[in-house]
């Protein structure tokens, strides 16, 4: 499916329901081990609809009983969505390594969104969806009714 960039860099959503269809493993960047914070919150959404997650986060060993990597090239298996719950200001070297181990997707969450670094993933052949909760927009495309 060609990804269809709606005015301001929004992404289409057959395109976000076709991401979320396709891909089966999310490394979640920046996620911690406090169930109150989204980060956490959206890994367990995650998890129970099917997904495995990959925790990245160098603060931790492990996070919600799986191993916790330190970046996203220490991950050992492939990823298809890397899942952003960092600062604007780390945005470019993740996906950096998002495109260096050859990721499907680049998501960054609520509030999030990198101009550059979209453009520079898109090129690199990622597709990229910015400023959208990826739980919420599970529940909206995906859930059946």
């Amino acid at each position: 499916m060609t990804m269809c960039i709606l005015k301001g860099g929004a992404v289409a959503d057959e395109n976000v329901k076709d991401i979320l269809q396709k891909s089966r493993t999310v490394a979640v960047v920046g996620l911690s081990h406090k169930e109150d914070r989204d980060s956490n919150r959206v890994a367990v959404y995650l998890r129970e609809h099917g997904y495995r997650i990959i925790p990245v986060n160098p603060k931790y060993k492990e996070v919600l009983g799986q191993t916790c990597y330190p970046d996203l090239k220490s991950v050992p298996e492939h990823v298809d969505v890397v899942d952003i719950f960092r600062n604007i200001e780390a945005i470019p070297a993740i996906v950096d390594e998002a495109i260096e181990i050859k990721a499907g997707a680049v998501w960054m969450q609520l509030k999030l969104m990198h101009e550059e670094a979209a453009a520079k993933a898109r090129s690199a052949g990622l597709e990229v969806v910015m400023d959208k909760c990826i739980m919420v927009e599970h529940r909206r495309l995906c859930r059946s009714k």
